[in-house]
């Protein structure tokens, strides 16, 4: 891909990264559903939050290039709710 940018990506579910290459054009919500395939995590990205720098992406229709991700830039996919610790 030319002008792909190159992003790590986290999923705390399995404590796993992914490194993905997109293209700019690319919707945030992109990086949420491939992090979670190529983990093989089977449960809805619409219960899993994409956090950057610390802050939830909250609009994942946003590209890429729009909202501020910079190469190799370092995202986390974690459950949109907190799970209970037994």
């Amino acid at each position: 891909m030319n002008g792909a940018l190159p992003l790590r990506v986290m999923v705390e579910d399995v404590w796993d990264e992914v490194l993905l290459e997109l293209a700019p054009e690319t919707a945030v919500g992109e990086i949420k559903r491939q992090a979670l395939a190529l983990t093989r995590v089977k449960g809805d990205p619409a219960h899993y939050v994409l956090k950057y720098r610390g802050a939830e992406l909250l609009d994942e229709s946003q590209t890429v290039a729009s909202s501020g991700l910079v190469p190799n830039g370092a995202l986390i996919v974690m459950a949109r709710r907190r799970r209970p610790v037994r």
